[in-house]
C-alpha cells in the first residue's frame, strides 16, 4: 500500500506540475519530431542559402588536429586486392571517405548532404563503382546524430543522388543483390529518441525509386544487422532490436520488451520466421550482431548484449563513467548455430573477459564477423578488436589501435587482410596481427566544444570523444589567411569538458569532467585539483550534465559559476561554493536515471550588472535572477515546451537583452529556435528566421559589432548583420558539419569553431567587421591586402619559400571587374583573374609576372598597389613584397 501511495502521489504531483506548466505559460507550444517533408525542404534552403550568400567565398581554415582522426561506422574495399587499392570509410559524424593508395592519402567524397552522419556502406558486387550510403549512425551513442535516408553513388563518390527512405533516421546494413544491382535491401534502426514506423527490413526493386517495408514489429524495434547466404540470395537473416534513448536513459532493455531476436528468410523476404531457440529468452536480449561464414554459410555467429543478471542490487559498484551500477550483467555473449539458425549455442565463456568486452555499453557495439574460409575464426567488435580461433570459446584482443570498434573488413583472397575502423579512425593489417594507424590526413575529429586562452599566439581548447580534452595553437604570425593546421597536445579535462581559462592567466585552466565534475589546473606547476561544489543537506547527489557549464564571472575572473541542478556560485576560483539557486529543474522522479537529466545546460551573467544571471536547462526551463540567486523569476512564456536551452547569452552591448536557442534534437526536432528579449527574458521574440534549420547548438555576439550575431547548427554556421532581423549562411569552404560550438576571440578577431566530425576551424573576421561598417551604396571596397614575399630565385622549387599576395574585396552586387597589379609609379604589370560575385571575393596571386606556359619572372621585392576598376568604380589599395629572409 505505501509503495501504491507514494506511486500515486507522485503521479499527481507530475499532473499538477504540468498543469502549471501549461496554464502559466499558454502561449506555449508542444512541438514534435519534423516531417521528413519539411527536413528536405529546410536542407532544399540551405544549399539555395549557401550558393547566395556574400559570404561564400570567405574561406574557412583547418586548424586541427592533424594527429587525431575521429570515429568511423564502416569499411568498404575495392577487390581484388593488387589490382585496386581503394578504401572507403564512413564517418560516424564525417562524411565518407576515399583514398585510392591504401591510406597514403584521403580525400572526402561525401561532405555536403541532408546528414553526414553514416551509418553503412556498400558497394554493388557487379560494379564495384557503385556505392550505397546509409546515413544515420546505428550505435546511438551520446554524440550520434540523426540520418536522412539513404544516397547511391554512380561513380565511385564523384556524385551522389539521394534514394529515399529520409524518415528511417539510423541505417546500420545496406546489402545489394549479387545478381541484380535494382535490389537492394536496407536494414533500418528506426529514430533514436521517438517512436516511427520506418524502421526494420526495406527492400527496393528498383535501385532506390521505392521502397518496401518487407519486416516490420512495431514502433519501437528496428533491424541492427542483416546478413545473406551467399550460395543463396533468398536466403537472409536480420536482427530486430527493441530501443529507443530517453534524454535520462541510454537504450538499455526495459522490463516489457520482446522484440529483439533473430528472423529468417528463405524467399527473399517474402515471409520471415523467427529462429531464436537457444538464445537468452526475448526480455534479456539486447543488441544482437549476426554474420555467417561464406564457405560454409550453414554456420552463423550470433554477438548478443545479453541482459541476464550476474547479480541483482550492484551495490558499490560503478559504470565506466563513475555513475551507480544497476547491477551486473552477462554483456557481450556469443551463441553459435551450425544447422542456418535452426538452434543456437552459446559458445562464449561467462568469465572477467567477456563481461568487460564490452564495457557498461553494449549496445554501442555488437558487430561481429566470421572469416570467409575458416568457420572457427571469428572477430567480435567492443572495447577491443577481439578474435577467436576455436569458434568463440576463449578470445584474445588485437591491439596497436585505438578502442571502441564498429567495422571490419576481411579480404576473401587473404583473410590475413584486415581494414578496421574504430573511434579513432581506420586501422589496416596485413598479417592479421599487427596494424598501421592513419591521423593526419583522415581528420574526423568530433569536439564537443571549443574555447580560447590570451595568450599570444592564442590556444584553443576542446574535448573530443573518445580521446579526452586537446588544445592547439592558432598562429596568425604568417598572415591572417595562412593559418597552419597543428598538432594538438594534451589538455586538461576528459571527453565531455567546457574548458575556461583564466583570461588574466593563461596558466590557469578549469574544466569539467564526466557528468558535471570541476577542476583547476594551474599549467605552470601541473597542480590539479578537484574543486567541486559539495552536495547539499538534504539532497540526494547532484546531477550535472555530460557537458555541464561553468562560467568566469565578467565582473572578476575569481568568481565561477556551475551548473547542476542547482546554481553555484564561487568567490575564491572554486576553494569554496555556494548554493544560489533551488533545483531550476521539473525534477521528476520518473525522468531520472542512467544519464544525469534535468540539469542546467547554460549559464550567462550580464557584463552590466554583477548578480544578473541567466540559465536554461536541458528539461526546457528558463531563469533569471537580478540578486545573485536570492530570488528567481522563470522567463519560458511563448516558449516551445520542454525543448532543450543550448545556450543563453546576456548582451554586451544592453543590459535588458539576451539571447537564447534551443535545440530539439532530443525530441527528433530538427527546427531552429533562436530567440531574443529585450526585456530580462519578460517575452521572448523569434529571430530565427532564415535559418533554415536546426537543431541549433550556440549562438554568440560578435565582441567587435554590436550588429553582428552567429549562430552554431548542424548544417555549419550563419550570420546576422542586423541584431538577428536577418542571416546569411557563412559556410564558405566549410563542409556541412555539425557545428557544436563557436567562440570569437576578443583579441585577434578570429572565429573559432568546433564540429563533431570535422575537427577545428578558424575564420578571419576582419572582413566581415569592414562590410558591416560600409555605406550601404558602397560599390566597392577592398577590405585587405596582405604583403607577400618574394621567392629567392627564378627556379619554381624556390616557390616554397615565398609567399603569394592575398586581397580581398568587397562587390555589393554581381558585377564585371578588372583587377590589376601596378607598380609604384602606376604602371600595369599584370591584370589578374578574379570572381564577380556578391559580397566577398578573394583573389590570391603567386607574384609571377610571366603568362601561362612562359618561364617564372617573379616581381622584385618592393611596393605595389592592386586597383580593382568596374562600371563607376575604382579601388586601390598598397602591399609589400618582401625580399625573403633566411635565418
Amino acid at each position: 500500500m505505501k509503495a501504491t501511495k507514494s506511486w500515486n502521489i507522485n503521479r499527481l504531483f507530475l499532473f499538477i506540475v504540468l498543469f502549471f506548466i501549461v496554464s502559466s505559460t499558454f502561449a506555449q507550444n508542444v512541438i514534435s519530431k519534423t516531417d521528413p517533408a519539411k527536413r528536405l525542404e529546410m536542407y532544399q534552403k540551405h544549399t539555395e542559402m549557401v550558393k547566395n550568400s556574400m559570404f561564400k567565398n570567405l574561406p574557412f581554415q583547418f586548424v586541427g588536429p592533424t594527429n587525431i582522426s575521429g570515429r568511423m561506422t564502416d569499411v568498404e574495399v575495392v577487390s581484388p586486392k593488387g589490382k585496386n587499392y581503394t578504401i572507403y570509410v564512413a564517418g560516424a559524424s564525417g562524411g565518407i571517405w576515399k583514398t585510392e593508395n591504401e591510406g597514403i592519402t584521403w580525400e572526402p567524397i561525401f561532405e555536403h548532404a541532408m546528414s553526414t552522419a553514416i551509418g553503412d556502406l556498400a558497394l554493388d558486387p557487379q560494379n564495384q563503382n557503385i556505392l550505397w550510403a546509409g546515413t544515420g549512425e546505428a550505435n546511438i551513442f551520446r554524440s550520434s546524430q540523426a540520418g536522412a535516408g539513404i544516397y547511391r553513388s554512380k561513380d565511385a563518390g564523384k556524385t551522389w543522388e539521394h534514394r529515399g527512405l529520409i524518415n528511417t533516421n539510423t541505417i546500420s546494413r545496406i546489402i545489394v543483390h549479387p545478381e541484380n544491382s535494382d535490389i537492394v535491401f536496407v536494414a533500418a534502426g528506426g529514430h533514436e529518441w521517438t517512436n516511427n514506423e520506418d524502421r526494420g527490413i526495406f527492400k527496393t526493386i528498383d535501385g532506390g525509386k521505392t521502397w518496401e517495408n518487407i519486416l516490420y514489429i512495431d514502433e519501437k524495434t528496428g533491424a541492427n544487422d542483416l546478413v545473406m547466404d551467399p550460395s543463396d540470395p533468398d536466403v537472409m537473416y536480420a536482427s530486430m532490436w527493441q530501443r529507443i534513448r530517453k534524454k535520462w536513459n541510454d537504450p538499455r532493455n526495459e522490463l516489457d520488451y520482446t522484440g529483439s531476436g533473430i528472423l529468417k528468410t528463405i524467399d527473399g523476404g517474402e515471409t520471415w520466421a523467427e529462429v531464436n531457440s537457444g538464445l537468452p529468452k526475448a526480455s534479456y536480449r539486447g543488441r544482437i550482431g549476426i554474420d555467417l561464414c561464406k564457405a560454409k554459410p550453414n554456420v552463423l555467429y550470433a554477438f548478443v548484449d545479453n541482459y541476464q543478471k550476474l547479480n541483482e542490487d550492484g551495490e558499490g559498484e560503478v559504470d565506466s563513467y563513475g555513475r551507480p551500477s544497476s547491477g551486473r550483467i552477462k554483456g557481450a555473449t556469443v551463441y553459435r548455430s551450425n544447422n542456418a539458425g535452426e538452434s543456437w549455442e552459446q559458445v562464449s565463456q561467462e568469465n572477467n573477459y567477456m563481461e568487460r568486452m564490452s564495457g557498461t555499453y553494449g549496445w554501442v557495439f555488437s558487430q561481429i564477423r566470421v572469416d570467409p574460409v575458416n568457420e572457427d575464426k571469428i572477430y567480435v567488435m567492443g572495447l577491443y578488436l577481439n578474435v577467436s580461433e576455436d569458434g568463440g570459446k576463449t578470445f584474445y584482443e588485437l591491439l596497436g589501435m585505438h578502442m571502441d570498434h564498429h567495422g571490419l573488413w576481411i579480404d576473401m583472397e587473404n583473410t590475413d587482410y584486415l581494414v578496421n575502423v574504430n573511434d579513432g579512425g581506420v586501422a589496416i593489417s596485413y598479417d592479421g596481427k599487427n596494424f598501421r594507424t592513419f591521423f593526419d590526413n583522415l581528420p574526423l575529429v568530433q569536439f564537443f566544444n571549443v574555447g580560447v586562452d590570451m595568450s599570444e599566439p592564442f590556444y584553443v581548447y576542446g574535448s573530443i570523444q573518445d580521446h579526452g580534452s586537446f588544445k592547439g595553437k592558432v598562429d596568425l604570425s604568417k598572415g591572417r589567411s595562412r593559418i597552419s593546421p597543428v598538432e594538438f597536445e594534451y589538455a586538461p579535462g576528459g571527453e565531455g569538458s567546457n574548458h575556461v581559462i583564466d583570461p588574466t592567466n593563461t596558466n590557469i585552466v578549469y574544466s569539467a569532467g564526466f557528468y558535471g565534475s570541476l577542476n583547476r589546473t594551474d599549467l605552470a606547476t601541473g597542480i590539479d585539483k578537484s574543486i567541486m561544489p559539495p552536495v547539499p543537506e538534504g539532497v540526494e547527489s547532484l546531477r550535472g550534465q555530460w557537458m555541464a557549464p561553468f562560467i568566469i564571472s565578467p565582473h572578476n575572473p575569481r568568481i565561477i559559476y556551475h551548473g547542476t541542478q542547482f546554481l553555484h556560485r564561487s568567490m575564491n576560483m572554486g576553494e569554496s561554493w555556494e548554493k544560489i539557486s533551488p533545483d531550476l529543474t521539473y525534477n521528476v522522479p520518473e525522468k531520472k536515471g542512467d544519464i544525469p537529466y534535468q540539469t542546467i545546460f547554460s549559464i550567462s551573467e550580464s557584463p552590466f550588472e554583477f548578480g544578473l544571471i541567466y540559465a536554461g536547462t536541458d528539461d526546457g526551463r528558463v531563469w533569471t535572477t537580478k540578486d545573485s540567486g536570492k530570488n528567481w523569476e522563470e522567463i519560458n512564456k511563448g516558449l516551445p515546451i520542454g525543448k532543450w536551452v543550448s545556450e543563453m547569452v546576456a548582451s554586451q552591448y544592453d543590459k535588458s537583452t539576451v539571447y537564447m536557442t534551443q535545440n530539439g534534437k532530443r525530441d527528433d526536432d530538427m527546427l531552429p529556435y533562436v530567440w531574443k528579449s529585450y526585456d530580462y527574458g519578460k517575452t521572448w521574440v523569434d529571430i530565427s528566421k532564415q535559418i533554415p534549420s536546426g537543431p541549433v547548438n550556440v549562438i554568440k555576439e560578435d565582441p567587435f559589432d554590436e550588429n553582428i550575431l552567429y549562430v552554431g547548427t548542424d548544417y555549419g554556421v550563419y550570420i546576422s548583420l542586423d541584431k538577428g532581423e536577418s542571416w546569411e549562411s557563412l559556410a564558405g569552404n566549410l563542409p556541412t558539419t555539425y557545428v557544436h560550438d563557436l567562440v570569437i576571440h576578443p583579441r585577434d578577431e578570429v572565429m573559432v569553431i568546433g564540429t563533431h566530425g570535422r575537427g577545428v576551424w578558424a575564420l578571419d573576421l576582419q572582413p566581415i567587421h569592414k562590410i558591416s561598417k560600409l555605406d550601404h551604396d558602397v560599390k566597392c571596397k577592398i577590405l585587405a591586402a596582405e604583403d607577400a614575399i618574394v621567392p629567392p630565385g627564378e627556379n619554381a622549387n624556390f616557390r616554397r619559400f615565398s609567399k603569394d599576395f592575398v586581397f580581398t574585396y568587397y562587390l555589393h552586387k554581381s558585377t564585371s571587374v578588372i583587377v590589376e597589379i601596378l607598380d609604384s609609379e602606376g604602371e600595369v604589370l599584370k591584370q589578374l583573374p578574379t570572381t564577380t560575385d556578391k559580397g566577398i571575393n578573394i583573389v590570391q596571386w603567386n607574384l609571377n609576372l610571366a603568362n601561362d606556359g612562359e618561364e617564372h619572372k617573379f616581381i622584385d621585392p618592393g611596393t605595389y598597389k592592386i586597383r580593382v576598376k568596374g562600371n563607376g568604380f575604382e579601388e586601390i589599395s598598397e602591399f609589400k613584397a618582401d625580399k625573403m629572409k633566411w635565418d
